[in-house]
């Protein structure tokens, strides 16, 4: 029988024991019970949590959603100009709790698995569309609509492209070179406009 008040500590422990196992195995072939043992619960307390093992990693999806968006709330509130907000996404992009090798593999599984999942997909979209939103709002600011989306996309991209080179491991590339690449890629495409 669960312990009275125990389950938030609980769900959050499975959560990023998920993860961990994720980006350990750098796949989602993990089952509930490795997933439980990495946690300290048994099994059985993680299916009364989650009832699945595709609950229980939807809500990890949902997990890193939220810490980002927090990361992405926070930093923005401290931005003053346009062009200090799209630096503020591209740093949150690669906050180091982001860009750890686990949660690479993590982001990495799920989105092999957003091509067999309508739900993993769904959240995955989000985040695309959040991420191209927030570039694109302070871009418009910046320069005209056409020239903003085209920017926004190029960002989002190499932010995304760099995640995949770091996942690689063969070339892997710090949290601090990838940001200078993204912020050289905005402040080049700026400067062509502003001509």
């Amino acid at each position: 029988m669960p312990k009275v008040g125990m389950e938030p500590v609980r769900r959050k422990a499975l959560v990023d024991a998920a993860l961990r196992v994720i980006g350990d195995h750098g796949s989602l072939t993990v089952t509930m019970s490795d997933i439980a043992r990495r946690a300290g619960v048994s099994p059985a307390l993680a299916h009364h949590y989650f009832g699945s093992k595709e609950q229980l990693l939807i809500e990890s999806v949902r997990f890193l959603l939220r810490q980002l968006r927090d990361d992405a709330v926070a930093a923005l509130g401290q931005a003053a100009t346009p062009r200090e907000r799209v630096s503020a996404i591209i740093r949150v992009s690669f906050n180091a709790d982001q860009f750890a090798p686990q949660t690479i593999a993590a982001w990495l599984a799920f989105y092999a698995d957003a091509q067999r999942s309508e739900e993993t997909r769904r959240f995955l979209v989000i985040y695309a569309r959040r991420l191209r939103s927030n570039l694109l709002g302070a871009l418009k600011a910046l320069c005209p609509d056409d020239a903003a989306e085209r920017i926004a996309e190029g960002a989002a991209a190499m932010i995304d492209g760099l995640y995949l080179r770091q996942s690689l491991k063969s070339a892997p590339i710090g949290i601090k070179a990838s940001i200078a690449l993204t912020e050289d890629y905005v402040t080049m495409q700026l400067a062509r406009i502003v001509k």
